[in-house]
């Protein structure tokens, strides 16, 4: 073999070595596309995340604006409640204050036509004693009233002297009665539902001087 022929046998077998065959060709530009690719797809599926995080949001916002609207529509209605409850409360309490002395006033109206018809007796009796027989009557129609009311007379001879329902005009020697006790009472007191309406006034025994 001449050494030209040498050279030529080199060059061919160093192109050969140098360029690829066409399976790997055909590798590499699978592999191209692929890569190629991967950034649309990767673009894709963001983008699908993207809608579904935004159908979530709006879906949550309609929801909390649904709660927002029920709850202000609630809010509303409680305090047209209790308006009209204001209201109601303050007409009773008007009526309580304009009509909470009609019983009273009821149970008093006997004991007034009973003063009138003995007023008209009166001017034509001729002795005292169905005077004192009208007036006792009264008397116990109007004991009768008061006892309705609640209201408890306080009549407390012999009893021991209480500055909570009492009230002492004076103190006497009494030998006959324990000091401290009410000796007699000038005044009688009443008691409404156990509360003090009037002290009765008394006169209060002390221990006689030696």
């Amino acid at each position: 073999m001449s050494g030209e022929q040498q050279l030529n046998e080199d060059a061919l077998t160093d192109i050969e070595t140098r360029t690829p065959d066409n399976s790997q060709a055909s590798e590499i530009s699978s592999e191209s596309l692929d890569t190629n690719s991967d950034p649309a797809t990767a673009a894709a599926e963001e983008s699908s995340e993207k809608e579904v995080t935004l159908e979530q949001l709006q879906a949550a916002l309609e929801d909390a604006q649904q709660k927002a609207q029920e709850n202000w529509e609630g809010l509303l209605r409680t305090r047209a409640e209790l308006e009209n409850q204001r209201k109601r409360s303050a007409r009773e309490v008007g009526n309580a204050l304009k009509f909470g002395s009609e019983r009273l006033v009821s149970e008093f109206l006997p004991v007034k036509d009973s003063l009138e018809l003995g007023l008209s007796a009166s001017e034509q009796a001729a002795d005292l004693e169905s005077l004192k027989e009208g007036m006792t009557l009264t008397l116990k129609l109007l004991d009768s009233a008061l006892e309705k009311c609640r209201v408890q007379e306080l009549n407390p001879v012999g009893e021991k002297f209480d500055p909570q329902f009492h009230q002492a005009m004076t103190v006497q020697e009494a030998p006959e009665a324990e000091p401290g006790t009410v000796l007699s009472v000038v005044q009688k007191g009443y008691l409404l539902h156990d509360r003090l309406l009037r002290p009765a006034m008394v006169i209060v025994a002390k221990t006689p001087e030696p």
